[in-house]
């Protein structure tokens, strides 16, 4: 298990999120900057990752193309790093079965 983490997120969450999700990867430091939706979810689907973000269309693109990958949308707005590490890990465990759920694409997350 694991994340893809969106443009919109801090690159330093790769390093929070290191135990619980080994192998997790910023899209800055795959290289992709500025690259499209659509071709973020094709990678995080090939590779294995699920996508971690605050954008919207994540939303729209899960419910149009369903799993793999599967989307953890935060819904926080402008939160700072710490925010989003208290934010996931309060709900740790339901990601955790989120990911394991077969049937499930997409968990929204909100303080």
């Amino acid at each position: 298990m694991k994340f893809l983490i969106d443009h919109n997120l801090s690159p330093k969450l790769v390093q929070h999120l290191a135990e619980g999700f080994p192998g997790s990867a910023h899209t800055t430091e795959l290289g992709f900057d500025r690259t499209p939706d659509h071709d973020l979810w094709r990678y995080a689907a090939e590779h294995g990752f699920h996508i971690l973000t605050k954008d919207t269309d994540y939303e729209q693109i899960s419910m149009l193309r369903g799993a793999p990958p599967k989307v953890v949308w935060l819904r926080i707005g402008n939160a700072p790093t710490s925010a989003v590490v208290a934010l996931l890990s309060k709900y740790r465990s339901e990601i955790v079965a989120f990911l394991l759920d077969e049937e499930r694409s997409l968990l929204a997350l909100s303080n």
